[in-house]
C-alpha cells in the first residue's frame, strides 16, 4: 500500500481595503497589482537579505529571474495574470525542492480588496514534533513577510509611486 505525501501547503488572506474600517488608506486594484508586479520585478525592495536579482527572458505574462542570496542562487518562473495574481514557481534545483507562490488578489465585495498568498514549499508534511514546529516556524515567517510586503505596497500607493502617470 503506497503511503501518500503533501507538500507542505498554506495560504492566508490580508485585507488591503475594508469599506468597514475608514481609517485605511485605501487603494485601486491597479495599484495592487502594480506593487506585486514590482515585487517580482525589483524583488530588492521587499526583501532586505537579497544581494542581487537579474531579469531573464521575457515572454508573454512570463519571465525567469536568477536570485542571488549570498553564495545561494535560486532560479525562478514569474507569471503574470494581469489584475488577477502574480505566481512564482521555482524548480527543483540542487537542494531545493520545487516550490511555488501564488498572490491573488480577490475583490469579494464592493470596495474590498484582498490579497490571498499561496504557498506550496515543495517538501512533505513534517511527520514529528519538530518537523511540525519548523514547519509553522515557516508559516510564520512567510506571512511576516507577506505582511511587509504589503506594508510595502501601501506606502509606495500612498506616495503615488504606483500611479499610472507615475509609472510612464
Amino acid at each position: 500500500m503506497a503511503s501518500e505525501i503533501n507538500d507542505m501547503k498554506f495560504e492566508h488572506l490580508i485585507e488591503i481595503n475594508n469599506p468597514l474600517n475608514p481609517l485605511a488608506d485605501t487603494m485601486t486594484r491597479e495599484q495592487l497589482w502594480r506593487g506585486l508586479v514590482l515585487r517580482a520585478e525589483d524583488p530588492k525592495l521587499f526583501v532586505p537579505h537579497l544581494d542581487e536579482c537579474t531579469i531573464g527572458e521575457r515572454t508573454s505574462g512570463t519571465f525567469a529571474r536568477r536570485l542571488r542570496y549570498g553564495e545561494l542562487v535560486i532560479d525562478d518562473t514569474v507569471h503574470l495574470a494581469p489584475l488577477h495574481e502574480v505566481r512564482y514557481d521555482v524548480p527543483a534545483q540542487g537542494d531545493i525542492a520545487a516550490s511555488s507562490l501564488v498572490m491573488r488578489i480577490e475583490a469579494p465585495g464592493d470596495a474590498m480588496l484582498l490579497v490571498r498568498f499561496i504557498y506550496d514549499d515543495g517538501n512533505p508534511d513534517a511527520g514529528d514534533e519538530m518537523g511540525r514546529m519548523y514547519e509553522d516556524f515557516k508559516k510564520s515567517a512567510y506571512q511576516e513577510a507577506d505582511i511587509d510586503t504589503v506594508k510595502i505596497v501601501r506606502q509606495l500607493a500612498a506616495e503615488g509611486k504606483l500611479d499610472a502617470s507615475y509609472l510612464n
